[in-house]
């Protein structure tokens, strides 16, 4: 599974990503995290405020911080 954090590095970004982190710990999923700062890929996905959450190229949260629970439960959904 690859988990995209998309933003340009702000606090906000740092801490999404370790909650994304944190939650596929806590489901036992195999992730990848991968930090995506080029404008040019964001807009691919058609986010206009970061931080957003990607999960297997799906767009699943755009312009806040989930929290390790609401990541969870977007994991599990898929």
């Amino acid at each position: 599974m690859i988990i995209k954090i998309l933003g340009s590095g702000c606090k906000k970004c740092i801490a999404l990503g370790e909650n994304a982190k944190a939650a596929a710990a806590a489901a036992g999923i195999a992730a990848e995290i991968v930090k995506v700062t080029d404008f040019v890929e964001m807009a691919a996905y058609g986010v206009m405020s970061t931080p957003a959450l990607v999960i297997d190229d799906k767009l699943v949260s755009a312009g806040k911080v989930l929290s390790v629970q609401e990541i969870e439960a977007k994991l599990a959904a898929l």
